[in-house]
């Protein structure tokens, strides 16, 4: 009895260990293929976003389509990375016994997070890198450069003060900015207010040298559009941002189930000797 209980007391217990180089060989896979599949999309035009600003060539089904090619992009590439990390850490002598299954889950969620990160860097990196091609050289602003506030209903700014055979009086690019400032009002619940209306109809009779009663036409009806292109906008976000979600939680569950397969064929022994038969014929 007495020998049974020095046992138990200087018996260790073995917790799994985490292999980091599993999980940083199967995140750099899933980056990898996710990286190449959203640059795919982008250019036969699956991407989710349109290239014009307001996404007015954006339709329902366009969208729905970008959130199916998100889904099965995040499921191939977490299942991939999922999937190395497994079979990396099989080739561990570690046994994690009854607990293998949920430490090679954890190990693919470890995947999926560092994954994500490395996409979001890369992603990002590439559009400050646009950014700055796309931007005006001297940090000059003029008649066609859109404005911060104004990004979103640019070329409705620009039909608002389109005169034919009219040089622009002033500073524009104070004007335009300040215009789509108000612009972007006419989608709050009260809408552009009566005094910001009057003013903007004066604005484009100083700009264009239209009479008052065709500014107020045109600025009506600029106001109309800017807000059905703001709803379709705040629209297709709340679309694209709850399939990003989606997406992401289905990854994180990808790569956990592909973490276990990826393991149990790494310690197949009919998938090894093949492997082995392989690299010996080679």
């Amino acid at each position: 009895m007495s020998a049974a209980m020095d046992d138990a007391r200087t018996r260790t217990v073995t917790r799994p260990a985490v292999q980091w180089a599993a999980v940083f060989a199967g995140a750099l896979a899933a980056a990898a293929l996710a990286v190449v599949l959203h640059s795919f999309a982008a250019a036969i035009g699956l991407a989710v976003s349109s290239t014009a600003p307001t996404w007015r060539d954006g339709s329902t089904a366009l969208w729905i389509l970008s959130g199916i090619y998100l889904v099965l992009v995040a499921l191939g590439s977490y299942g991939l990375g999922g999937y190395v990390a497994g079979w990396i850490r099989s080739w561990s002598s570690v046994d994690d016994g009854d607990a293998a299954d949920t430490t090679n889950g954890i190990h693919g969620l470890l995947v999926w997070a560092l994954a994500t990160l490395i996409t979001l860097l890369m992603i990002g990196a590439t559009v400050l890198a646009a950014s700055q091609l796309a931007a005006p050289s001297g940090g000059n602003t003029g008649p066609g450069v859109s404005a911060g506030s104004e990004n979103l209903i640019a070329y409705d700014v620009d039909r608002l003060f389109r005169a034919d055979g009219r040089a622009p009086q002033g500073d524009v690019a104070r004007v335009r900015s300040e215009a789509g400032r108000i612009l972007l009002t006419a989608s709050g619940h009260s809408g552009v207010s009566s005094e910001d209306r009057q003013y903007l109809i004066r604005l484009v009779s100083a700009q264009t040298g239209l009479a008052a009663p065709e500014a107020e036409r045109r600025v009506d009806a600029t106001i109309e559009r800017a807000r059905d292109n703001i709803r379709r906008a705040r629209r297709s976000a709340v679309i694209v941002a709850f399939m990003a979600g989606a997406a992401a939680l289905l990854g994180a569950a990808a790569a956990w189930f592909a973490a276990g397969i990826g393991a149990r064929h790494g310690r197949d022994p009919t998938a090894n000797s093949i492997w082995s038969e392989r690299l010996s014929w080679r």
